[in-house]
């Protein structure tokens, strides 16, 4: 879509269509409907409305019923952080006392409504005409206050009374990267804003040690799925590491105490991918007053039934053999015709080793295979 089909998306007609579209979706099919309405709109025009009442249904998994109202464009979307992810960011950013913020690349404007809507003053920056022109219309279709220009985030001024707030381009011509290397903006730059008031989002995967000195990282996982890294610049830096867990919003950050490695317990807890890859299982451990089976595994257990969103947690039924052929006797031995294996630390492929069981009982098992303490073993369990 080109800035002069957006702006014709944007006129009486044009909205006009979109209502029309909106409510012929599923009663018509997209071919039949496109082909009536090109015999009273311009073609591209029709295209543009049918897709973005397409993205409109795609993006209410990200930002809910307000996504029947926005604008958007397939990368854009995919691309766009989820709105609970971008509350609990804004929320925090606005807990530090700071009033206004440019978002330096806002897309199509996804963090701008979120930090909009936690009362902050927003401006976005965009170099793409297209994404700065829906980012200013969302803002608009939502009611909030703000402003968009378009223009390259590297050559705007900041405001002395304004954070930073940067989304670096995750994707080259290749598909997605996972390296500092290849951000847009480039990461010295990045580096450079986060020794002020600012604030990065970045890919999940982000080594510690390429955590600027004084920059607090803090990992975030939404629904089970870790979606982020986001970098506070060192005036916001509350914690070393912090890992965060939607939507309940529990915390866990570095203490730096030695975990406590023993044997395994009644109960086995699986920490949340934001705990493990902000290298927290050790305070996960001492949170819950258990121990680590294995000091290079992220499995914790204790003795006592422990209810916390920072891990999933599992009771232990019995320890079962560790290799297959008597592993398999134990499970027939159970009626296990379902199995799931859950594994770390383990060179095995859990869908080859349940292939090759052939299990065909009427139970439903799950096992957990790990290493502890150097060695291989089996547990059968059960969800808390």
């Amino acid at each position: 879509m080109d800035p002069e089909t957006f702006a014709q998306l944007m006129t009486p007609a044009g909205q006009q269509l979109l209502a029309e579209i909106a409510a012929r979706a599923g009663v018509e099919s997209d071919l039949a409907l496109g082909t009536r309405l090109r015999r009273t709109y311009d073609p591209a025009l029709v295209a543009a409305a049918v897709t973005q009442n397409h993205l409109r249904g795609k993006a209410a998994g990200k930002f809910g019923a307000a996504a029947g109202r926005m604008y958007f464009t397939h990368d854009a979307l995919e691309q766009s952080t989820r709105m609970r992810v971008a509350q609990h960011r804004a929320e925090r950013l606005a807990a530090t006392g700071a009033s206004s913020v440019v978002d330096l690349g806002c897309g199509i404007g996804g963090d701008l409504i979120a930090l909009a809507r936690a009362g902050l003053a927003v401006r976005g920056v965009e170099k793409d005409p297209v994404r700065a022109a829906i980012a200013e219309a969302n803002l608009r279709a939502l009611g909030l206050p703000g402003e968009v220009v378009c223009a390259d985030a590297q050559e705007v001024s900041i405001r002395p009374d304004e954070v930073a707030f940067i989304d670096p381009a995750r994707r080259d011509g290749r598909g997605r990267t996972f390296s500092t290397a290849d951000l847009q903006p480039p990461w010295d730059w990045v580096r450079e804003l986060l020794a002020g008031r600012a604030v990065a989002k970045v890919m999940p995967g982000l080594a510690h040690d390429a955590v600027p000195d004084g920059v607090e990282a803090e990992w975030v996982s939404d629904g089970g799925d870790l979606v982020e890294a986001c970098l506070w610049g060192v005036p916001f830096a509350a914690a070393g590491r912090r890992a965060t867990v939607l939507p309940s919003g529990a915390e866990l950050v570095a203490t730096g105490r030695p975990a406590e490695v023993g044997d395994v317990g009644a109960y086995l807890y699986e920490p949340d991918d934001a705990v493990i890859r902000a290298g927290l299982v050790g305070e996960l451990a001492a949170m819950i007053d258990g121990r680590l089976p294995d000091p290079h595994i992220a499995y914790v257990s204790s003795d006592a039934a422990v209810e916390t969103p920072l891990a999933r947690g599992f009771r232990i039924v019995q320890e079962l053999p560790f290799r297959e052929k008597p592993l398999k006797a134990a499970l027939q031995a159970r009626g296990v015709g379902t199995l799931t294996i859950k594994k770390r630390g383990v060179d095995i492929v859990p869908e080859e080793v349940i292939r090759r069981m052939k299990l065909k009982g009427r139970n439903e098992a799950i096992v957990v295979m790990t290493r502890v303490q150097g060695q291989g073993r089996a547990y059968l369990v059960e969800r808390l």
